[in-house]
């Protein structure tokens, strides 16, 4: 099957737009029944972050699509850590400038400085005007014996084949044209990434490349290199752009593209996926709510297009929406729902009277049961609308009766409701019961009543309204509430 790779460099967390270049890989092996790898890119080391590398493979795995190779995992052709490649890396750029694709180039930093400067001033693109490309092999073996510093250039050669891209369709660029020769080999060992990507591809047996489309022109350079390695290139294909939905790139400073925020937000892999290939392209028809396994089956490489696609992260909520009540009515995922809201109950409410009744499974199974499409995320189940849930009022009997004085006769009324109602509460049926309740009482009003009630469910005076809140809370709870009031 086909090997396919995503190669980010540990330079900070994994964004959105990272996680989608992995899924579109993942999603492509799994089809296929190929094998996802994941390459760490760490030829910058300048802008390495400590245990950002890690921290990728985390989100990925947390995800749902985990590598199959990777640094973590380890794997046949490893390293997967390109630091720990030099040697490769070196004997690559040897055989090149043996073969006299490359050359050595001595010229320093502030010399290119000056010609970024001078082809701005002319208002033109800067690029290396291949100075050292002329040099006898006389002259470079003087500047070596005089220690100068060097690093290795790529000699880019006019006249490129056209290729045909898996998403674009046939391409060239003609970049002998537009830029200098590329260096491929700094001067402290590192490569760049023209010359790893190549390497490690030829190396690592990867048969796609699938990656983002501001690689599109580089290919051609990409190409000439396999050729100046006589290697078998592998299949590209470039992925459009994620940018907002009103065109702009995605910004990272605002930190809200980031996997662990959407992660400590509480919002389920399921639904970044989905709405990340949801704007995208590579699926028959737009469709809300796809688990991974339906993206696996429903995915053809041909329907990619190329439109950038528009991601419009105010739509999250919905898509969690309808993942979190897949979630609730899948008897296996809605255990772990179960302990999770157990969990946030403890941390939000556990300075207040949390009675431990509330937080057994049954309880807590029944509300997420009840309130599933009306949430978009759990933690939405301990906001304060929702305290009554969790915390059990401590209203006492005068306090009722300050509202209403057949405090006892509503009670018993509403506990003798409670009894017959074992089956499923609606809200509409109950709002009906409760009309014919206040009928029976002898001076009560309604609102009173409801007043009432809302107070010795909750001890709140605000709230939603007491037929849903009843609904919710279940008739033994409900019943359990009156009865402690009335009885202190």
């Amino acid at each position: 099957g086909p090997r396919v790779r995503f190669g980010p460099s540990p330079t900070g967390f994994l964004h959105l737009g990272g996680l989608r270049t992995a899924l579109y890989n993942y999603i492509f092996a799994k089809k296929h029944q190929g094998t996802f790898i994941l390459r760490v890119e760490d030829t910058d080391q300048n802008r390495v972050v400590p245990g950002a590398a890690e921290a990728i493979e985390d989100m990925l795995s947390w995800a749902g699509v985990s590598p199959d190779e990777s640094p973590g995992r380890g794997g046949p052709r490893g390293p997967y850590v390109q630091s720990l490649r030099l040697e490769l890396y070196r004997g690559a750029s040897e055989a090149l400038l043996a073969s006299g694709a490359a050359y050595r180039c001595f010229c320093t930093p502030q010399r290119l400085e000056l010609l970024r400067r001078e082809a701005l001033r002319c208002q033109q693109t800067p690029r290396y005007d291949n100075r050292c490309r002329h040099l006898t092999p006389t002259e470079v073996a003087q500047k070596l014996s005089q220690g100068l510093d060097c690093v290795v250039r790529f000699r880019l050669e006019k006249g490129v084949e056209p290729f045909e891209d898996l998403v674009y369709g046939w391409n060239k660029h003609e970049v002998a044209e537009v830029e200098g020769d590329p260096v491929i080999l700094k001067g402290d060992g590192f490569p760049t990434y023209h010359l790893a990507n190549v390497v490690d591809d030829h190396y690592m047996g990867i048969t796609h490349v699938l990656r983002g489309t501001e690689w599109l022109t580089s290919t051609s350079k990409h190409l000439l290199l396999y050729k100046a390695f006589g290697w078998e290139p592998p299949q590209f294909g470039h992925l459009p752009l994620l940018l907002n939905k009103d065109g702009g790139k995605l910004s990272k400073r605002q930190g809200d593209i980031f996997l662990e925020r959407f992660a400590r937000d509480g919002f389920l892999p399921e639904a970044l996926l989905d709405i990340i290939t949801n704007c995208g392209s590579g699926f028959a028809e737009k469709q809300m709510g796809r688990t991974l396994e339906e993206l696996i089956s429903q995915f053809e490489i041909g329907r990619i297009t190329t439109h950038s696609a528009l991601l419009d992260l105010e739509m999250l909520p919905e898509f969690n929406r309808i993942h979190l009540t897949r979630h609730i009515e899948n008897e296996g995922l809605r255990q772990r729902l179960v302990r999770e809201l157990q969990g946030l109950v403890k941390d939000v409410y556990g300075d207040q009277q949390v009675d431990p009744e509330v937080l057994e499974k049954e309880y807590v199974e029944r509300v997420l049961l009840l309130r599933k499409g009306h949430i978009s995320l759990l933690k939405n189940l301990v906001s304060s609308d929702y305290s009554y849930l969790w915390v059990r009022p401590s209203v006492s009997r005068q306090n009722l009766q300050m509202i209403s004085a057949e405090v006892d006769e509503i009670g018993k009324l509403v506990i003798g409701l409670m009894t017959r109602q074992t089956a499923a509460l609606s809200v509409e049926e109950l709002n009906k019961d409760l009309r014919s309740l206040q009928k029976q009482t002898r001076e009560t009003k309604y609102s009173s009543m409801m007043q009432l009630l809302r107070l010795a469910l909750t001890g709140q005076q605000h709230g939603p309204s007491v037929a849903e809140m009843m609904v919710t809370l279940g008739p033994k709870e409900v019943s359990g509430r009156i009865h402690r009031a009335l009885s202190s």
